[in-house]
C-alpha cells in the first residue's frame, strides 16, 4: 500500500491537527474507540486513554514527549478476547513492537485492531517530563519540545537516546513526525489494506514526498546507534565479572517495578512471589555466619539474572524498567546489552514481523551448528 497523505496544519498548530485527524478516525462508523495519550488533568502527564466519544480528544497529545508506561500490556487486555467492536491504537515505535512480541505470545490480538504508529522523537523519563512541563501549558510545552529537538536536540531519556528503531513498523497507519515541518503538515501513509480504507475515507489530499522524512530517519538511526554501541561497551566493561554485577545492582530493593513496568513480561505469578524465596530465618541466620554478613534484601542478583534468561529474546529496548527503578539503577542498559547479543544470536529482532516465531519456542536443524561441531 502506498498511499500518502498530509495533516494540514492551520494556524492553531498541529496538536489540534492529529486531534482532528484521530476524530476523523473515530468517526468512522467501524472504530469503536481510540487509545492515544491524552491530558486528562490539568497537571501531570498524558495516560493512555481509550476514548470512544470524539468530541473528548480535545486533551490527546500524542507529539508529547512523556512516556509513563508501555501501552503494549494495556492494548493486550483490550484485545484478548472478543469485544464485537473494532479499535484503534497509537502507538510509539517500541510500544507496537511490545505488543507483537505479546501476540506471538497468545497475549493480544491484531484482528480487531488498528495500529497508528508514530515517529519517535524520543521522550523524557518521568521526572525529567515533570521538571520539563513545571507549571507551564502541556500542549505549549509539547511544541517546545519538538522546536527544541528540530534545533539540535534536547535530554531524552537513555533508552530514546539509544533506539534504533524511531520509525515504526507493523503498523497500519504512519504519521511520518520524522523530518516534518511543524508549521505546515504533517505526512500519514497507510501501510495495509485497512489502514488505507480507512485513510482514504478521511478524504486528506494526497502527497508525493514524505517532506525529508527518509533523511531525517537515517540521521536519527545513525546517531542513536553509536550511542547505543558507546552503551554497549561501557555497560560491558561495569558487568564483567559478577562482582561487578553485584555492585552495579547494589541499590536494588527487590521492590521488582521493573518486571511489573516490562511491556512483555506477563506471567501471572512470578516465581519470586512465591514461596520458593520466602525464606526461613534460620537460613538467613546460617548464611550470614558463614559469611559473616549478609546482605539484605538477598536474591537481588538473582532476580535480574532470572529475568535477563526469561525476557532477553524479548526486550525491546523501552526503557520503562529504568522508568519505574526507584533507585535510579541503570536496568535498561544492562538488560540491552545483555539482550542485544541474545538476539544477534539468535538472528532475532522482537517485534520485526509477527511471522517470525519467538527464540526457543521452535526447533531448528541447523542452529548453532559452531557449537554443535564444536562439541562433536
Amino acid at each position: 500500500m502506498a498511499t500518502t497523505a498530509k495533516i494540514q496544519i492551520d494556524g492553531s498548530g498541529p496538536i489540534p491537527a492529529l486531534q482532528g485527524f484521530l476524530r476523523g478516525l473515530l468517526e468512522n462508523e467501524s472504530l469503536g474507540g481510540i487509545m492515544v495519550p491524552v491530558h486528562l488533568f490539568g497537571k501531570g502527564m498524558p495516560m493512555p486513554t481509550l476514548v470512544t466519544d470524539p468530541e473528548q480528544l480535545s486533551g490527546a497529545d500524542p507529539l508529547a514527549p512523556a512516556f509513563p508506561m508501555n501501552s503494549a500490556k494495556l492494548l493486550s487486555r483490550l484485545t484478548r478476547g472478543q469485544t464485537g467492536e473494532r479499535i484503534a491504537a497509537v502507538m510509539r515505535p517500541c510500544e507496537i513492537r511490545a505488543f507483537v512480541e505479546l501476540v506471538k505470545l497468545n497475549q493480544g490480538s491484531m484482528e480487531d485492531l488498528i495500529l497508528v504508529g508514530m515517529d519517535c522523537m524520543g521522550a523524557f523519563d518521568n521526572v525529567a517530563y515533570n521538571q520539563f512541563r513545571g507549571d507551564g501549558d502541556a500542549f505549549e510545552k509539547t511544541l517546545e519540545f519538538h522546536k527544541l529537538t528540530a534545533n539540535g536536540g534536547v535530554d531524552i531519556a537513555p533508552a530514546c537516546k539509544t533506539c534504533e528503531y524511531p520509525a515504526p513498523t507493523n503498523a497500519d497507519i504512519v504519521i511520518g513526525v520524522a523530518g516534518a515541518d511543524l508549521s505546515d503538515h504533517i505526512p500519514v501513509m497507510a501501510t495495509s489494506a485497512r489502514g488505507e480504507s480507512l485513510l482514504n475515507g478521511l478524504g486528506l489530499p494526497e502527497i508525493e514526498s514524505t517532506n525529508g522524512r527518509d533523511k531525517a530517519l537515517e540521521a536519527m538511526v545513525a546517531k542513536r546507534t553509536a550511542a547505543r554501541d558507546e552503551m554497549f561497551k561501557q555497560t560491558s566493561a561495569a558487568t564483567g565479572t559478577l562482582t561487578d554485577l553485584s555492585e552495579y545492582l547494589s541499590a536494588c530493593v527487590n521492590c521488582y517495578n521493573c518486571r511489573v513496568a516490562c511491556p512483555v513480561c506477563y506471567c501471572k505469578e512470578c516465581v519470586f512471589n512465591t514461596d520458593v524465596f520466602e525464606h526461613k530465618p534460620w537460613q538467613y541466620m546460617g548464611w550470614a555466619k558463614r559469611k559473616g554478613s549478609l546482605k539484605l534484601p538477598t536474591d537481588t542478583v538473582f532476580y535480574h539474572l532470572t529475568r535477563m534468561a526469561h525476557m532477553s529474546t524479548a526486550c525491546v529496548g523501552c526503557g520503562q524498567c529504568s522508568n519505574a527503578c526507584p533507585n535510579d539503577i541503570p536496568v535498561m542498559e544492562l538488560f540491552r546489552t545483555v539482550s542485544a547479543r541474545t538476539q544477534e544470536s539468535f538472528d532475532y529482532v522482537p517485534g520485526r514481523s509477527l511471522d517470525e516465531s519467538p527464540p526457543l519456542s521452535v526447533f531448528k536443524e541447523d542452529e548453532f551448528q559452531e557449537t554443535v561441531s564444536h562439541m562433536a
